[in-house]
């Protein structure tokens, strides 16, 4: 039979279905990108805040118009599913099995079970509450190996641990996802030597906080001997690790960035707010003026550093007086790249029970502001870069043909912006994949436009 797949949410839901993917074609099942030519139909949710909710829920929804054509059946894993497992059996009995995380050790036997015998699995009672942290299946590297890599051939995450032990007040994850687990260095060093050995040319470090890796299992964070490792791997060109809480960015982790030059100078580093009464509110472990301490420590040891971060407003009881502070700072700070939230009240956590809810006007309302002087920034931030020389890789080409399109390597695929590096070439495809050095001669509010060095101007 035919199968397609939809995954909602994060790279690291990606990975989970990048793995059930690999799980169906090792059972010689084809996979279609078509769902009207999809026997079976399997959708990765994101139940993570309210928005991501409603997609997953219309896309189940619409979804399940196939099954009155040629589809047979609709399966429905990840993040919702863990969270809300009764109640969607009872409102979506389109779905033919529901799949929570914690059950993904058994996932196929689940599905064999459905296919082979054409029935619906038993679908059991949990009576695990939001509030409750789930204990998940131990990380297994076969399914990273057998994984089937959606990205491309540029670039492929890689996930060094599973869940969340920090309990951030607003953030359901370890609820859904259970408490940080950790993967064995030796399985992630044969895991990056595989996609390496496929041709992938920047690997992606992801886990809910990256400098957690490794306390569970060796007492101590292992990130930046884990990245001195990785960079032994000579085919790989990049190397660049994300989601990293600031707590965790240590001197040693600062230092190994600025001397190894596979390893992005790039910080991705979710703040949250500077407003130390609001971080307290939220269990931040950092305040105001440690954050700014980290921040001054990686531009003083590394001048060019890409520092992004991201931010919540709205949260409950934060004052006209937290918001300005946070304003003030992101004026202050000039980070490269910055992405804002409204706090969505999300049920079982702590801080959807805390008194002095923000209303939604006001949220919006401080959210355009820091966003729009975050323009601003980012603005100043392209200009400076005018004139500069970089190298790119080239991920595509424009549809007249004239502009090759790729990333620098202070750039991140989906989020960041690109370089549009114009071609008089008469086969600008021979380039793709291929990395260019170029000089940048003009910017626009998130893009570059660049000139190359050699044959392709």
């Amino acid at each position: 039979m035919n199968v397609g797949f939809i995954s909602l949410g994060c790279s690291k839901n990606l990975i989970d279905t990048e793995a059930t993917i690999g799980m169906f074609k090792k059972h010689n099942f084809k996979v279609v990108n078509n769902e009207e030519k999809a026997d079976i139909l399997v959708i990765n949710t994101c139940g993570f805040i309210e928005s991501a909710k409603e997609e997953a829920i219309n896309t189940i929804l619409e979804m399940a118009e196939y099954k009155n054509k040629n589809c047979k059946y609709l399966i429905v894993m990840g993040c919702l599913v863990q969270r809300y497992y009764d109640e969607l059996i009872k409102a979506l009995p389109e779905v033919d099995l529901f799949v929570k995380i914690e059950d993904y050790d058994t996932l196929w036997e689940q599905i064999e079970d459905l296919i082979k015998r054409n029935i619906v699995i038993k679908k059991k009672k949990s009576s695990k509450k939001i509030t409750e942290i789930p204990k998940m299946p131990m990380i297994t590297q076969e399914q990273f190996l057998e994984r089937t890599i959606t990205t491309g051939q540029d670039y492929a995450y890689l996930k060094i641990g599973e869940g969340c032990s920090n309990k951030c007040t607003y953030c359901a994850i370890p609820y859904i996802r259970g408490p940080f687990v950790s993967r064995k260095k030796e399985d992630i060093i044969e895991e990056t030597k595989m996609l390496a050995k496929k041709g992938i040319k920047e690997l992606i470090i992801i886990a809910q906080d990256t400098t957690k890796y490794g306390i569970d299992i060796y007492e101590e964070s292992k990130l930046a001997e884990l990245l001195q490792e990785l960079c032994k791997i000579k085919e790989l060109k990049w190397i660049r690790f994300l989601y990293s809480y600031p707590e965790g960015i240590t001197d040693e982790l600062i230092e190994v960035v600025a001397r190894n030059d596979k390893i992005a100078k790039y910080f991705d580093i979710p703040i949250q707010h500077s407003s130390d009464t609001i971080l307290k509110k939220m269990n931040r472990k950092t305040n105001k003026k440690q954050i700014k301490e980290i921040i001054r420590k990686i531009r003083n040891k590394i001048p060019d550093a890409i520092i992004r971060t991201s931010l919540i407003v709205g949260f409950p009881s934060e004052t006209e007086e937290d918001f300005k502070d946070l304003l003030e700072f992101v004026k202050e700070t000039k980070f490269d790249r910055l992405g804002t939230f409204m706090y969505s009240k999300e049920d079982g956590t702590p801080a959807a029970r805390l008194p002095e809810q923000i209303h939604g006007n006001t949220k919006k309302a401080r959210y355009n502001k820091i966003m729009k002087e975050q323009q601003k920034i980012a603005a100043e931030k392209m200009k400076e870069k005018i004139g500069k020389e970089c190298e790119v890789l080239v991920e595509n080409i424009s549809f007249d043909g004239k502009y090759l399109i790729g990333r620098t390597m202070q750039d991140a695929p989906d989020i960041d912006g690109l370089v549009y590096i114009k071609s008089n070439t008469e086969n600008p495809s021979k380039y793709i994949h291929q990395f260019i050095k170029c000089k940048i001669t003009d910017s626009k509010a998130y893009d570059l436009i660049a000139c190359p060095f050699g044959d392709v101007s």
